[in-house]
């Protein structure tokens, strides 16, 4: 089974998706300030790959954001496509 831990390394960090301890996935972040949280790249394992696992992430992010009062920013193109297609997570984009 696949756990989304949060990587909190200071200004930057990552959600990874684990499988034990072999990492599926990840979605690295940067800080802006105190309130916003830049989205700079997302990467899922060939072997994880079709097992929404970057979206599972995404929506770990997402709950991170609102529990934080946190807005994001998704340059990621993955996650920027995610927020295009889900009306519902868009109340965290700055």
């Amino acid at each position: 089974m696949v756990e989304i831990k949060h990587i909190d390394q200071g200004t930057k960090g990552f959600f990874g998706a684990f499988d034990g301890e072999i990492e599926a996935g990840r979605m690295s972040y940067t800080l802006a300030g105190n309130s916003n949280l830049i989205i700079d790249h997302t990467e899922v394992s060939d072997k994880y790959r079709g097992q929404n696992i970057g979206k599972r992430i995404l929506m770990e992010i997402v709950e991170f954001a609102r529990e934080n009062k946190i807005k994001i920013i998704p340059l990621c193109p993955f996650a920027k496509a995610i927020f295009e297609k889900v009306e519902s997570i868009r109340d965290v984009l700055v």
